[in-house]
């Protein structure tokens, strides 16, 4: 029986890798923090590896005999106020993984990183693996950098011989987002009446048991020393909201804020809770971010390694019917999850 070591394993793409790995017969162990929240692998037959990236010795002993490691692990906050650990977590911890798996002698070593890592496209076009920054001096935020510079720790261990592929997943949507993410908080908030207009910005929405199947095609296929898109399906702002309103009965917002007044309330809310503590509503690097149409091409993913993304449709209903089914949608629905 084949093995497999995940790291990020009880959060939002780790847990649907996990479950995509136990049903694929793998025999899968899965780093976990001491202490922290482990209700994603809940029933599952998994080990747990108690740790966190700084660990070698917890993540060489993850590794040892595995084929496969995953490292999925990642600080994904937009707004974050201790920037520090961010990078210590999306930079060194990759590093840490990446000399630990190829001590332990795996096969191959899939990095996950980002669609923050790669240049987004000017205007209404779609950028792919060979958009790059010159710098992370370009980068708009903290989040975005740290995926950018840990990436490209991973391809320069690549170059120097270590088995590392990159996946680059665009916005995932679906089950076990129990945080949740910022692009569930998008689903969390719209089922709740929080979004009461809607800025001109876009995205590409991918269902998540696609970024898990993305992540083993990747293992399985991937060239070293590359990195691949996985994507689903670009999507103004209005439609994924057009769509949340079709697949949930709620209705959507008519109003478009201007981008400057969305601006200026980001950078007030964002000062106000640098100043007094919390978590801003509407941080200002999420606003500098949505200066641009997030659209890609998973083109290349698609060609080398098979990979077929699922209907933005039914990502979103499958989000949305997982979200009211935990507990986390706080009005009734007008109709059911279609």
């Amino acid at each position: 029986m084949d093995s497999a070591f995940v790291t990020g394993g009880t959060g939002f793409v780790g847990a649907n890798l996990v479950r995509l790995l136990i049903e694929k017969g793998f025999k899968v162990k899965a780093l976990a923090r001491p202490g922290s929240n482990r209700k994603n692998l809940d029933g599952l037959k998994v080990e747990i590896v108690e740790g966190d990236l700084s660990d070698t010795k917890q993540l060489e002993a993850g590794c040892a005999g595995a084929r496969y490691a995953f490292h999925v692990a990642a600080d994904y906050r937009i707004w974050v106020p201790h920037p520090a650990e961010m990078y210590a977590a999306n930079v060194d911890g990759t590093v840490n993984l990446v000399e630990a798996a190829t001590q332990a002698g795996c096969e191959k070593i899939v990095v996950c990183s980002s669609v923050a890592a790669i240049k987004p496209p000017k205007g209404k076009f779609t950028a792919n693996e060979t958009s790059d920054y010159f710098s992370a001096a370009e980068i708009v935020s903290d989040y975005k950098k740290s995926k950018f510079l840990g990436e490209r720790a991973a391809l320069k261990l690549a170059s120097n011989g270590r088995p590392v592929v990159v996946v680059n997943p665009a916005a995932p949507i679906g089950p076990y987002d129990i945080k949740p993410t910022p692009t569930g908080r998008i689903v969390v908030d719209f089922m709740n009446g929080r979004i009461p207009s809607y800025i001109d910005t876009g995205m590409n929405i991918v269902h998540v048991a696609d970024v898990a199947r993305g992540h083993l095609l990747a293992a399985q296929k991937g060239r070293v020393g590359q990195r691949y898109i996985l994507g689903g399906e670009n999507m103004t702002l209005k439609q994924v909201l057009d769509t949340l309103a079709e697949v949930t009965g709620f209705p959507g917002p008519s109003f478009k804020t201007p981008y400057a007044v969305a601006y200026a309330f980001g950078a007030l809310d964002t000062a106000r809770a640098r100043m007094f503590g919390g978590e801003p509503l509407a941080p200002l690097d999420a606003v500098r971010m949505a200066k641009y149409y997030m659209w890609f091409s998973s083109d290349k993913a698609k060609a080398e390694l098979g990979y077929t993304p699922t209907p933005a449709r039914q990502a979103l209903s499958d989000a949305a019917a997982w979200f009211r089914a935990n507990g986390y949608i706080k009005r009734e629905a007008a109709l059911a999850v279609k």
